[in-house]
């Protein structure tokens, strides 16, 4: 700072090499002005300052709004893909359901079609023309003809030969050889499972996982839908800018105010110095003279005012540096703005999206629980064949338990006439014995032509089937069969041996 002299006083022994009076006020004026521009400067940063403090503060509040409104987007947004993949869960849960269903029962079939392969049918079970199978047999022999344990006898002019016999060039003894040789060898019998149609369950098993598979590709269309959503969201939030850092306004502006005031004093002074040099100069103009004294008085004064000068535009150079953090304050505040607009208009196409992923859902969800209504459908088949071959199962060995009760009945009825016939030709016997004792002792008094019936032997008797009918020809069943059918047919409740529908 300038020091206060005071105006010199006129001396008449003042030095010819003395600066020029004119030099120094020049001096002086030059620095004031500067001083002026550079307060000038600094009132308008301080100002500028203010405005732009302003403006940062209505920036911030805009960011935080729009901070706040992302921020719930991004809320709705994630409870979207949430609901979504809610949905997915409900309906993929009511599909493994089905699955686990269409297991059981498809187990349950396999189970029966396993236990059917491991019974066995005697040769003589079948012995007629597969046409009368229910089921159809799926591994004909070439050496025989089809048939199933249910199956009629067709009608033939010999019922004990096959009409293939004499196309097939074999005899029937030799048939009966091969009949024998096939029972005696049981690895070559077949079992209940031959008679089963398994291409037919093969081709619905095929129709029902195709249409399984149907069902995957109806849920694939939005299978993407709730993590793509997800992503999305993550890269949006990536995208949000971290909260803007404000500057201390109140620092700021203290410390503005303080630079001011400092300046404020520097240009008074420069101010009050200028007055001094032009009073001196009044004088000096006036035919006055200085001391030496106030000459060197007046030039240390004019070598400071460079220092004054500087310490001013360092003031101005502190105030603008504070005015350049606020408008790096304001740009960030502009940035994270503008940043916000641009997710706000993301989130807008994100809204659109998001409803017609919605909509697609909803006709995914109805689509696959119509889809799965069917399914449920086509499940019935499987439970409907199990129910038949079970059937069919409990059926054969009620028919082998009925095969061997009537092979029971006709030995019995036979042990009858057997009986019957011995009883009989004893007592023809016994009455030849009666008539020719008759005849020895009486017959030679007796006159030829009386009673001429006398002489006739007794009748002979003979015990047949009802109008000379056939015997009855049962198929031959081991006692081991027996004991089979019943340990599989103890236990199992009426309804399936009532409730057949083979």
């Amino acid at each position: 700072m300038i020091s206060e002299s005071k105006a010199p006083s006129p001396s008449a022994g003042t030095p010819p090499d003395q600066p020029h009076i004119v030099s120094l006020v020049l001096q002086a004026k030059k620095a004031l002005q500067q001083g002026e521009q550079l307060c000038t400067n600094a009132h308008s940063l301080s100002s500028a300052s203010a405005q732009i403090a302003v403006d940062v503060l209505a920036l911030d509040a805009q960011v935080r709004w729009m901070s706040e409104a992302v921020l719930d987007q991004l809320k709705l947004a994630a409870q979207v893909a949430k609901n979504i993949e809610q949905k997915r869960s409900e309906l993929e849960g009511q599909v493994q359901e089905w699955d686990t269903l269409r297991n059981q029962r498809s187990d349950a079939l396999d189970a029966v079609l396993e236990s059917l392969g491991t019974q066995s049918v005697p040769p003589d079970f079948h012995t007629v023309s597969a046409d009368s199978s229910p089921f159809g047999s799926q591994n004909p022999s070439e050496d025989e003809d089809e048939s199933t344990p249910f199956g009629l006898p067709q009608s033939t002019s010999n019922p004990r030969q096959s009409p293939t016999d004499t196309i097939r060039n074999r005899s029937p003894l030799a048939r009966l050889q091969e009949k024998k040789s096939r029972r005696m060898d049981k690895r070559r019998w077949k079992t209940l499972r031959d008679f089963v149609d398994e291409r037919a369950i093969e081709d619905l098993l095929d129709t029902i996982e195709r249409d399984r598979q149907e069902l995957d590709d109806i849920l694939a269309q939005t299978s993407d839908y709730p993590e793509s959503l997800a992503t999305t969201i993550d890269n949006i939030k990536s995208t949000i800018p971290a909260e803007v850092v404000l500057p201390s306004f109140d620092t700021i502006f203290a410390s503005q105010e303080e630079t001011s005031a400092k300046m404020a004093e520097h240009l008074e002074s420069l101010a009050h110095h200028y007055d001094n040099m032009t009073n001196a100069m009044h004088e000096y103009e006036a035919g006055e003279e200085f001391h030496d004294d106030d000459m060197e008085g007046m030039n240390t004064d004019a070598d400071t005012l460079p220092g004054v000068v500087m310490e001013l535009e360092e003031g101005v150079h502190s105030i603008e540096a504070y005015r350049d953090q606020l408008l790096a304050a304001k740009a960030a505040a502009q940035e994270h703005l503008d940043t916000h607009r641009r997710i706000l208009k993301d989130l807008d196409e994100l809204g659109d999206i998001m409803t017609d992923m919605l909509e697609r859902q909803q006709h995914v969800e109805m689509e696959g629980l119509d889809h799965l209504a069917h399914l449920h459908l086509q499940l019935s088949p499987i439970e409907e064949l199990h129910h038949k071959y079970t059937s069919y199962q409990y059926a054969y060995n009620k028919l082998v338990l009925e095969l061997a009760r009537r092979r029971q009945y006709r030995e019995a009825a036979q042990r009858v006439v057997a009986n019957t016939i011995a009883e009989l030709d004893a007592m023809v016997a016994e009455e030849r014995m009666l008539r020719s004792d008759f005849q020895a002792e009486h017959g030679q008094y007796i006159p030829e032509d009386l009673c001429l019936c006398i002489e006739n032997l007794p009748n002979r008797w003979t015990v047949s089937t009802w109008n000379d009918e056939s015997l009855e020809t049962l198929p031959e069943v081991e006692a081991e069969l027996v004991e089979q059918a019943k340990q599989r047919t103890s236990g199992i409740g009426v309804g399936i041996g009532t409730s057949q529908s083979l």
